[in-house]
């Protein structure tokens, strides 16, 4: 069976007809700490390249020969000469191991590290990461990984059967990592600094800098809409972390472009607070074809000489469900056109074909973002 659904749209909001007034959208506001960050302040990644051992026969094969290479290489270093063609991998892996380094680490400070595997290991549940080197895009070694590796999966099987749950062979070491040197960072320049928006926007940045000259002065300017300078007062010069934390706390209310993010593969469809839409009709309908073929074998009379005939009869069942025409009004708020849609009996996948149509119609103001 078949199912099509029909969706049609008229855009009917015409010249000097008042539409009927909403609800403004209810204002959230954030922290400025929630929406803007310090130059200078950042993570840095790093990554290492170790051995996991102590696995149960889930490690790598003969194939993956740079593991037989770094066993044989690691041995060597505590004095034991072996063949690479003497070492069966199998319990023990390759990987590759990540971390961030967060800003202001200090030495003796842990960190959480990444471990994934790199050879055609099967699991790397139960084993243990051997000292690994953790180095930055500059060449050296910031911190060193060792730990046992916490999978959070698992994969079984026997006789060709097999089950497996998540990914076994990346995994993660809690706290895994020593730091051992810090990334030297500057946050303030000739006594100003500088916050950064995660998301640039005009309205935010000026909305910030009013938040911040109201507070302390006249002390800022949006530079642009990423960013906004603001000169530190005389009054916080031996104190700035003081005055960083107090511009963190302050609230403003961002703002935000209007936008509709739709993901077909899983029908899930996230409207916006700002998206507004003209008044429009929608019908919305279900067309049901089923076809069926019924088997009918004919037999002559007897003694007639004629043979038997097998036929084929095919019926054609059509069925349209009812469907109803209702008008979304203009709207100012996402709940006025879910609310709406929902009016229409529409699913999660009639709502993504209603509102692209509403898009190619110019009536939804709104970015229509299809993942």
């Amino acid at each position: 069976m078949r199912k099509l659904t029909a969706v049609l749209l008229v855009a009917v909001l015409a010249f000097g007809i008042a539409a009927p007034a909403a609800a403004a959208p209810m204002q959230v506001s954030a922290r400025i700490k929630d929406v803007a960050k310090v130059q200078g302040l950042r993570n840095n990644q790093l990554v290492g390249y170790g051995l996991v051992v102590g696995l149960a026969g889930t490690g790598d094969s003969n194939k993956s020969t740079f593991t037989v290479q770094s066993i044989a290489n690691m041995l060597k270093s505590f004095g034991v000469m072996v063949s690479t063609s003497q070492l069966q991998p199998k319990n023990v892996a390759a990987v590759m191991v990540t971390a961030n380094l967060p800003p202001f680490a200090k030495p003796g400070a842990t960190i959480d590290i990444s471990v994934s595997s790199m050879g055609d290991a099967k699991s790397l549940q139960g084993g243990t990461l051997l000292q690994t080197p953790l180095r930055a895009a500059n060449g050296q070694v910031y911190a060193v990984g060792q730990g046992a590796v916490s999978t959070g999966g698992f994969a079984a099987g026997a006789g060709g059967a097999s089950q497996q749950k998540n990914f076994p062979t990346v995994g993660n070491i809690p706290n895994g990592a020593l730091v051992e040197r810090e990334v030297a960072m500057t946050f303030t320049d000739n006594d100003k600094i500088t916050l950064v928006l995660d998301q640039p926007d005009f309205t935010t940045a000026n909305r910030i800098s009013e938040a911040i000259d109201q507070r302390f002065g006249q002390i800022t300017a949006a530079k642009d809409p990423g960013t906004v300078v603001v000169n530190i007062p005389y009054d916080y010069n031996a104190n700035i972390v003081g005055f960083i934390a107090a511009i963190e706390e302050l609230a403003i209310t961002p703002d935000s472009a209007a936008k509709v993010v739709i993901n077909e593969r899983t029908g899930t469809v996230v409207i916006g607070s700002n998206v507004t839409i003209d008044q429009v009709a929608v019908a919305q309908g279900g067309l049901s074809v089923k076809i069926g073929q019924t088997t009918k074998v004919s037999q002559p009379p007897p003694l007639s000489g004629g043979s038997t005939v097998v036929t084929t009869d095919t019926t054609v069942d059509a069925k349209e469900q009812q469907s109803n025409l209702i008008v979304l009004p203009a709207a100012a708020s996402v709940g006025d056109v879910v609310t709406a849609l929902n009016a229409v009996g529409a699913t999660p996948r009639d709502v993504i074909s209603i509102l692209q149509a509403i898009k190619a119609a110019g009536a939804l103001h709104a970015e229509l973002q299809v993942m």
